[in-house]
């Protein structure tokens, strides 16, 4: 048996699942600006897909933005007009610095606090290393 043979052989064997690879994919900010605030009505839809409070990534987007915002039910409002581009690249960071893991790039992390330290640790690799805190 040749060598392609044996490794074609090998390949019909495993599994369909090892193929398969999961994307992570953020929804889209939905808004629209009213005078000067910008209206982001899917804010909670997002912070869910993230598995982060909404808290915790407005304060992220609002120091990123660099803007006044508040939480209203399920959405945001923030205090000027603020491009979706931008609001989305910033949202992206976050899942970059507090969602995804460094070692293997799955979404399936948790942030803990300890004292003083804030890590994030990986549920699917149990990769865990410092991130800095949002004040």
């Amino acid at each position: 048996m040749k060598y392609e043979d044996m490794l074609k052989k090998a390949r019909d064997e495993l599994p369909d699942v090892v193929f398969e690879k999961e994307r992570f994919e953020i929804p889209k900010v939905i808004g629209h600006i009213q005078g000067n605030k910008t209206i982001i009505s899917n804010f909670s839809v997002i912070a869910n897909t993230l598995r982060r409070t909404m808290e915790h990534l407005l304060k992220y987007v609002l120091r990123g933005l660099a803007t006044p915002g508040e939480r209203r039910g399920n959405s945001v409002i923030f205090g000027s007009k603020v491009p979706a581009s931008r609001i989305n690249e910033k949202i992206k960071q976050y899942a970059h610095e507090f969602v995804l893991c460094r070692e293997c790039g799955k979404p399936d992390t948790k942030i803990i606090k300890d004292g003083v330290f804030t890590y994030l640790r990986c549920q699917a690799c149990g990769a865990k290393y410092n991130i800095k805190d949002i004040k």
